[in-house]
């Protein structure tokens, strides 16, 4: 493997692997321990550093994986690693075995490794995977992963459509999907059986909120409590996705620019969110409360912190929502749709799709293009001003001419 040849090497200890610098996007950084050779530690992104042991076996380069740091230490990284090496020299092929244990794995024990390993390090959204899977697959759950066929999937995707929609269906098939190529990374041999599913044609949506429903909606919202208030207005002020308002941190707000630097997004990059006076002053006042109920001697960490909470921030406050639209007397309006409110306006008052797809932080035009024919709303106006004009001009000087 390439990557072996400009790994740094050194003595592994504790301390050094705890502040050991995270690649940029994309990109993962290895390193050799200096004591026990063929230890490898991975760093993604993410902060993660997973121990690995590098061996030729029967003349292929081999990584076997040991643990996570520091779930794992690492001494017993250095004993796991010297254990394998000794069963490799007497002919064994230790990642074999463990490629034959995962051909005989339930999907319970794959989806727990799935979620242990890789979901709930690697992705902002580990929750609704967990969600998902137990929902629509748990009939799943004691069959060997070997035993699950593309019928299977199929027939619980047609019946996921039928029970809660076509979104509903694609998502939970495409999570399944991820779950199974994340087996065939590490080893199994089987072939996914979410692959190749015939999916549901998906329906861009495109409901903002209407003009004539924001003074009903912003008079319910004054009236709901301060946390939940703050929330939906920064929701609806920065064009967020509400995990990234949820999990919004006082670290990351650059007060003297005036904006919010979100350091993970969906697309995987960075983006700065501008934020407009009211938001600016949303935050101080939440700011003030924060250092008023922050233990002496520590800082404030989340902008909406929960004490009831695994995370230390709230979660989707979905009963609240569901509330303040009743109050408001909106129907057919997701949270997720102030995000498109905010585009839609944006768009409505001349702004280009360049502009909102970075506001927005979409990576590809085509996701802004649902915009586009809002966009068209100023240039329509402005033309039929001027062929009001034309009109008038045109039927003035007529009737000057039959007035003479």
């Amino acid at each position: 493997m390439c990557f072996m040849s400009s790994a740094k090497t050194f003595n592994f200890t504790k301390p050094a692997l705890a502040t050991l610098r995270l690649p940029g996007p994309g990109k993962r950084i290895y390193y050799r321990d200096s004591r026990e050779k063929g230890l490898l530690l991975d760093v993604r992104p993410s902060g993660s550093k997973s121990f690995y042991l590098y061996k030729k076996i029967d003349g292929r380069p081999e990584r076997i994986f040991l643990g996570n740091f520091p779930d794992v230490s690492v001494e017993n990284a250095r004993k796991e690693a010297s254990v394998l090496k000794g069963q490799i020299a007497s002919g064994k092929n230790p990642q074999q075995e463990k490629r034959s244990i995962r051909n005989e794995m339930t999907f319970r024990q794959l989806f727990d490794e799935y979620m242990s390993r890789y979901s709930k390090l690697h992705k902002e959204t580990w929750q609704q995977d967990e969600h998902v899977v137990k929902n629509h697959f748990s009939h799943f759950f004691s069959k060997k992963i070997s035993a699950i066929s593309k019928n299977d999937v199929q027939r619980t995707h047609t019946r996921i459509g039928a029970d809660c929609g076509t979104y509903a269906a694609n998502n939970a098939v495409a999570r399944l999907r991820a779950i199974f190529n994340m087996a065939n990374k590490w080893g199994w041999q089987g072939k996914n059986p979410a692959e190749g599913i015939q999916e549901f044609k998906e329906t861009s949506r495109d409901r903002f909120m209407q003009p004539e429903e924001l003074p009903r909606f912003v008079a319910a919202l004054e009236q709901q409590d301060q946390t939940i208030k703050d929330y939906t207005w920064l929701l609806l002020l920065t064009g967020s996705r509400k995990s990234k308002v949820t999990a919004m941190q006082w670290a990351d707000i650059r007060w003297h620019q005036q904006e919010w630097h979100i350091p993970n997004t969906k697309n995987g990059d960075p983006i700065i969110i501008p934020l407009t006076p009211k938001a600016i002053t949303i935050l101080q006042q939440r700011w003030q409360t924060a250092l008023a109920d922050c233990p002496q001697g520590r800082k404030p960490q989340w902008v909406f912190p929960s004490n009831k909470s695994k995370t230390g921030h709230i979660a989707c406050p979905a009963h609240s929502w569901k509330k303040l639209l009743e109050k408001a007397e909106i129907e057919n309006f997701r949270m997720h749709d102030l995000r498109r409110t905010l585009g839609s306006y944006q768009a409505i008052t001349g702004a280009s799709l360049q502009i909102i797809g970075k506001s927005l932080g979409h990576r590809s035009p085509e996701a802004t293009l649902i915009y586009a024919r809002l966009h068209l709303d100023p240039v329509r106006a402005a033309v039929e001003k001027a062929t009001n004009a034309m009109f008038s001009i045109s039927q003035s000087n007529q009737a000057m001419n039959n007035h003479s």
